[in-house]
């Protein structure tokens, strides 16, 4: 056998041995480790990149992100509790009261955790090609991975790893809010009412960033966890 012929032969003999691992084999494993991220043992942090340069997800993949975060049971209790705060201060009056009005409310809390989660995390990254995930910063000072944290509520990633405005983020709050006009009562609807539920989420999301991003410093210091 001539040398050529030997190295094409060992070549292909490999290839057969050890297959390579294609990249969304790569992003599936990512996932499923994400997937078992929690802060404090029970608060869902699926939504957060830890890795170096992660793989790239597929549509859906991000789809399953999202349904995973969307239908976690502490998505359900945050819902039964702001449900219960909504109540105890009269919020949506029009909903009334006792376990009637409580469903209500329940069912609206929960209705926009879903969709926002859907259309933020699922069908606007899709879309338009973008990476719904956290991807943390880890090194520098305080104030400066700060703000990076809250920046992401206005940039992310792109599915080629370039960073561009956050259009999944915003357009995804922003439907949501729209839904929401489906559900909520007549004097709790409108344009302005629904720019603002964006807002608040929008907000919401960079105080959560925050705390993402300083996660592996707090477990490693207080729980002694990585």
């Amino acid at each position: 056998m001539s040398c050529g012929r030997t190295v094409l032969f060992v070549f292909f003999a490999l290839r057969v041995a050890y297959p390579q691992t294609s990249e969304r084999e790569i992003a599936e494993e990512q996932l499923q480790q994400q997937k078992r991220q929690r802060m404090f043992g029970i608060f869902p942090n699926f939504n957060a990149s830890y890795v170096s340069n992660p793989a790239p997800l597929s549509s859906s993949q991000k789809f399953r992100l999202a349904f995973r975060g969307a239908i976690d049971p502490m998505t359900f209790g945050v819902s039964a509790i702001d449900a219960a705060t909504s109540q105890m201060s009269d919020r949506f009056h029009d909903y009334g009261q006792g376990m009637q009005g409580y469903a209500k409310r329940f069912g609206a809390s929960y209705a926009d955790s879903f969709n926002g989660t859907m259309l933020a995390g699922g069908v606007f990254p899709s879309l338009l090609h973008q990476d719904p995930r956290y991807f943390r910063k880890g090194t520098g000072s305080f104030m400066p991975r700060v703000f990076y944290a809250m920046s992401t509520t206005f940039r992310a990633k792109s599915d080629k790893g370039k960073w561009m405005p956050n259009y999944s983020n915003i357009l995804g709050n922003l439907a949501a809010g729209g839904i929401s006009n489906l559900y909520y009562p007549a004097s709790d609807r409108g344009a302005a009412l629904t720019v603002q539920r964006a807002f608040v989420v929008t907000a919401e999301g960079a105080i959560g960033s925050i705390f993402v991003e300083f996660w592996p410093d707090i477990s490693t210091k207080f729980f002694k966890h990585h």
